[in-house]
């Protein structure tokens, strides 16, 4: 991968719906170059897919915290499913180490994101978490 695909998948993580044309104009190259680039990255496998983000993808809510959960015996696929259907869990991650999955949870106040860790404690297979308030965040670059 070269400078030129670099700058390709920037663009397309800025708006993956941008016409051949957009693309070609914004990086300096002819149409054909970005084609046959999307083409070659996809075929590789660097391109594994496009996605649409929505507003809730994008929304920041006011309280935001990441759950560390302990999980006994083999019940994880199942609570991983449970915690990911919640409306306020935006993730769900497997991880290594003490904690099999960390939950990321955005609420619109504390006693919601309160109530939403006592669900999730209440599952059956849950034995111990932990929970850290996000208080700032910084993105880095594509």
């Amino acid at each position: 991968m070269d400078d030129l695909d670099s700058r390709l998948l920037s663009a397309l993580h800025r708006d993956a719906r941008a016409s051949l044309s957009e693309l070609a104009e914004v990086l300096g190259v002819t149409r054909t170059t970005v084609r046959s680039r999307l083409q070659r990255l996809k075929q590789s496998g660097e391109i594994v897919g496009f996605t649409v983000l929505t507003r809730r993808d994008v929304a920041q809510s006011p309280v935001r915290g990441l759950m560390m959960l302990e999980i006994e015996g083999r019940g994880t696929e199942r609570i991983m499913a449970r915690i990911a259907a919640m409306r306020q869990v935006r993730a769900v991650h497997s991880t290594n180490g003490s904690w099999d999955l960390i939950a990321e949870i955005g609420t619109e106040t504390l006693a919601e994101l309160d109530e939403v860790l006592f669900q999730i404690r209440r599952i059956e297979g849950v034995t111990r978490s932990e929970t850290n308030l996000l208080l700032s965040t910084r993105k880095g670059r594509f």
